[in-house]
């Protein structure tokens, strides 16, 4: 193990952790630093304990290289793997041993802090089959969305990777807004060329229940989604869920075969479970996913699989329990 690789592997528990402060923000000021070195530089300075002079290396971070210039390994990387791992009950250990891949993740491309092929071969280390790649859409400029040039060069890109990763497959997505009226922000000619479509509101969230109730079935009803994304757009303890009629936007999304997002991410845990309840008794199929921003957050399935495994989500109803060409399949019908 590389210096390098020692810092992004501390990263990545890091973000697995959801820790969001000082500590995370050392360790990537230091990755930066130790990156643009010579690794010449870098073990000189680690055998005469003269990295904390560089800006940016601290105590932790210093250890750590020194650790792993010295050993090749590294007690403090341990210890943060052993304090960060998620610790999952037997029932979401039946749930997370289902999944075969995650639906709805995203790259520098627009507000994620990995690229492509950092996400990719971090599913592949989690044992994933494969992953639907799924940046922002324009409209969510704050999270550098991507307008209908930086999709099809985005593909390019998608396809150079995947030749380097197979045979893990990754298949191409999008997270798309859903407009106020229910519609989105792609056109249905890029939409046909994505494998996997997810829709999700983040404007305007605290719209009028009935408009909202609106909003959500027109976007479920839509041909080309697959994935209605975090559909109450909470923030726990930040935002209160929007309002609508759960009843007629699950069952829209029975009709129309568009699968439930069960959003995985700490701050979100989406749908709450008296909603996932109703459902479940609307027949619809659901998608477990990580909504990660980074290499660590992929590893946040299992927030979703206790939530699945709380109301007793069918498991041949998660999609991404289906391999990558039935899954295909599935989105295609």
């Amino acid at each position: 193990m590389t210096p390098v690789e020692a810092l992004e592997q501390a990263i990545h528990y890091l973000d697995r952790s959801f820790e969001q402060g000082f500590k995370t923000k050392a360790f990537v000021r230091a990755l930066e630093v130790i990156a643009a070195l010579p690794p010449e530089d870098v073990e000189h300075r680690a055998h005469q304990g003269t990295l904390s002079e560089l800006d940016g290396i601290g105590t932790s971070t210093a250890r750590l290289i020194r650790e792993v210039v010295e050993t090749g390994t590294s007690p403090y990387l341990a210890k943060l793997d052993a304090e960060t791992k998620l610790p999952m009950s037997p029932d979401a250990e039946r749930y997370r041993a289902a999944l075969k891949g995650d639906c709805h993740l995203h790259s520098r491309w627009s507000d994620g802090g990995a690229t492509i092929e950092k996400m990719a071969r971090s599913a592949v280390a989690l044992g994933h089959e494969y992953m639907v790649l799924t940046d922002h859409s324009a409209r969510l400029t704050i999270a550098h969305g991507l307008d209908r040039d930086r999709l099809v060069q985005q593909f390019d890109e998608i396809d150079a990777v995947s030749e380097r990763v197979a045979p893990f497959r990754l298949l191409r997505g999008m997270e798309v807004d859903i407009f106020e009226d229910g519609t989105l922000d792609l056109d249905d000619d890029l939409l046909e060329r994505l494998d996997v479509v997810v829709a999700s509101v983040h404007s305007k969230l605290r719209q009028e229940r009935t408009e909202m109730t609106k909003r959500l079935v027109v976007a479920a009803a839509n041909p080309h989604v697959d994935i209605l994304g975090h559909c109450t757009g909470r923030m726990i303890g930040k935002r209160p869920p929007s309002t609508f009629d759960a009843d007629y936007v699950f069952a829209a999304c029975a009709e129309f075969n568009t699968a439930v997002e069960i959003n995985c991410r700490p701050e979100r845990l989406d749908p709450p479970d008296d909603l996932l309840v109703v459902a479940i008794e609307h027949g619809c199929y659901f998608s477990v996913d990580s909504d990660a921003h980074a290499t660590g957050q992929l590893e946040w399935q299992p927030h979703g699989c206790e939530m699945a495994a709380r109301v007793e989500v069918p498991l041949e109803r998660i999609i991404n329990t289906f391999g990558a060409d039935e899954l295909l399949e599935w989105a295609a019908r």
